[in-house]
């Protein structure tokens, strides 16, 4: 064997290579991506950690214990809406809700199958539609799946006698409007938490119920009470254990509202029967207080039965829609009040200034003289002036003060206020303004303009605009909550109140948790309080002249003043009718609105409504406070 000998020098050139490899610098960006990755890893956990233990720590506790325990829920009731009499408007009526609890399911496959049948035969579920609900559901929200809430009572007992297993009947509440269809849209409805509720509040469960719409969904936080429950201990192995723990369910708290329940239906009633005798489907009807807002009638027609609400998610006429406050119409003649309020306070009129009506009202064609533009009154009127002109609710009138007319042989012209100043007017009477009235899904009015025109049409704004909307046609359209508003402000004075609903909210031991106060949310009293005795007298010369457009109401016992409309619709093949009106004349507690969608004649049909309703409110409300 060979010996090798390792010499110094050997040695050392070998440590000098090794130095060198040693003292090779690395390049900065290195250490730039090592760092950078570092501390993107570090915040992707640490985000991660702050997600699961602070943000949604309320959410994996409680679903951590729900695998850890059995709890059974024991519903509370939601609260009771009162009318200002103390009347009930809604009630809770026993019912049960049925579950799929995959836990309690047969081990063996075709006992699963078998009992999946004898659900989908006793509740009438497609077997495919049954397969894809268990598919789609989000098993970690919750271990159950919902099946029916509405179960009938042969579906109750056929269910709680074949003890089908993975099936839980759980007792809970259905809410039911007293009557239902009168008052439907002001109460709203409640249905289960959906799966995105059970997402965003983990206290939430699949049994609970909560407000969708109108009361039901605005007070939501006071109506629905608190649930009790029992929680049952669980092994590993999913076996009970023992109780550990119970607490009795808590009803919601009661709201008082200012509704006059017995006025509501009779008003609701005496529409209804119109329509019937019109063979039309659609109208409203709102009743507010004009000194203080508070609303004591509010509903739509087509209605609905909250209690049954899948018949009406695709019944015709669009019964779940709130025309009251979210639809948008011409107002009509009804805006009339309005325009002469604005050309008084503008000095664009004087009360006593005649205006002449032959039926028509032409403009010169400076392109085609002998074919003027004409603009149609609904009749010839004469000579008008404020008060006569809303009587008889002259458009030529209103044409010339809105939009102007030039001088021609043998008249005069007039100065109009013109499309700005209008639109001024329209603003300062909140017109593109949501009333705030606590009900879900208010919508406001749309104002239209000449730059909103010729971007829209790519043509000018005309004076036959002008005239349109001065009589409320064209493309102004505001809501009738939002027209009531205005009206119940000329009577009072100049006040706009937002609408109220709620008086109160109480406890069950009676402790007024919330109260509703008088707001006003806009003051025109200083600026046209002193030309509305005269825009007042006009809807009160509507009613005691006998040329007047609510003549049918002179002889009511209370003076009354009031404003028709008909606003043609679908390019004039449809008109709308309605009515705007107050009573006493001289201190209004009521001011009522009726609307008819696609009416046969127009105002004449919203009339002896009007004329119902008003005498009913007048003897067995404003008397007896007399």
């Amino acid at each position: 064997m060979t010996k090798h000998r390792l010499n110094l020098e050997d040695i050392l050139t070998d440590k000098a290579a090794t130095d060198d490899l040693l003292h090779i610098p690395l390049a900065d960006r290195i250490f730039k991506v090592f760092l950078i990755g570092t501390f993107l890893i570090g915040g992707l956990v640490l985000a991660q950690l702050l997600n699961l233990g602070v943000l949604k720590h309320r959410f994996y506790a409680v679903r951590a214990a729900s695998n850890a325990s059995n709890i059974k829920i024991e519903p509370a009731p939601r609260g009771i809406i009162y009318d200002r009499f103390g009347k009930p408007l809604v009630k809770n009526e026993p019912a049960f809700n049925a579950f799929l609890a995959p836990s309690d399911l047969p081990k063996d496959p075709s006992e699963r199958l078998a009992a999946f049948g004898k659900i989908s035969d006793v509740l009438g579920i497609d077997q495919s539609a049954f397969d894809r609900k268990i598919s789609e559901k989000d098993w970690n929200l919750n271990d159950e799946l919902l099946l029916s809430d509405n179960l009938t009572h042969d579906e109750l007992v056929t269910l709680s006698s074949e003890n089908i297993p993975g099936v839980r009947l759980e007792p809970t509440f259905k809410r039911a409007g007293d009557p239902p269809f009168a008052l439907a849209h002001l109460i709203g409805y409640a249905g289960l938490a959906a799966e995105d509720d059970l997402k965003n509040d983990p206290n939430l469960t699949a049994d609970d119920l909560i407000g969708r719409d109108g009361l039901e969904a605005y007070y939501d936080d006071y109506l629905r009470g608190q649930n009790g429950r029992e929680v049952f201990l669980k092994d590993s192995r999913g076996e009970i254990k023992g109780s550990e723990s119970r607490s009795l369910p808590a009803p919601g708290d009661a709201i008082q509202t200012f509704i006059d329940k017995d006025f509501q239906i009779y008003f609701y009633n005496q529409l209804q029967a119109a329509l019937s005798g019109l063979g039309r489907q659609i109208g409203l009807g709102l009743a507010i207080n004009p000194q203080n807002g508070e609303v004591l009638a509010l509903f739509n027609i087509p209605s609905f039965d909250p209690a049954q609400l899948s018949r009406y998610l695709t019944a015709p006429n669009n019964p779940l829609f709130n025309r009251a406050i979210a639809g948008l119409y011409n107002p009509g003649s009804t805006i009339k009040p309005l325009v002469a309020t604005a050309a008084l306070a503008e000095g664009t009129v004087t009360v006593s200034k005649m205006i002449y009506s032959p039926g028509y009202l032409d403009v010169p064609n400076p392109y085609d003289p002998a074919n003027p533009s004409r603009f149609l009154d609904w009749r010839p009127q004469g000579w008008v002036d404020l008060h006569s002109a809303l009587a008889r609710s002259s458009n030529v009138y209103f044409y010339e003060v809105g939009g102007g007319l030039p001088a021609q042989a043998g008249l005069e012209g007039q100065v109009g206020l013109g499309v700005s100043r209008l639109r001024k007017w329209w603003h300062k009477f909140g017109l593109d303004q949501k009333t705030n009235i606590d009900l879900v899904g208010e919508e406001s009015g749309f104002l239209p303009s000449p730059d909103w025109k010729e971007e829209k049409t790519g043509k000018p704004w005309l004076i036959g605009d002008t005239y349109n909307v001065s009589i409320g046609q064209g493309d102004l359209l505001i809501t009738p909550l939002e027209l009531l508003n205005y009206i119940a402000a000329i009577a009072n004075g100049g006040r706009f109140f937002e609408p109220r609903i709620m008086k109160d909210v109480k406890d069950s031991k009676g402790n007024i948790l919330l109260e509703s106060r008088p707001t006003v949310f806009l003051d025109l009293s200083v600026e046209i309080g002193g030309v509305l005795p005269d825009v007042r007298q006009g809807m009160r010369d509507a009613v005691q002249k006998s040329y007047g457009t609510s003549y049918l109401l002179s002889d009511l016992p209370v003076r009354v003043a009031a404003k028709t409309g008909s606003a043609q619709t679908n390019n004039n093949a449809k008109v709308n009718a309605l009515f705007v009106g107050y009573e006493p004349y001289d201190n209004p507690q009521i001011a009522i609105l009726i609307m008819v969608e696609n009416a046969v004649e127009g105002s004449l049909n919203v009339v002896p409504v009007a004329k119902k309703v008003m005498l009913w409110y007048y003897e067995n409300r404003i008397k007896n406070q007399r």
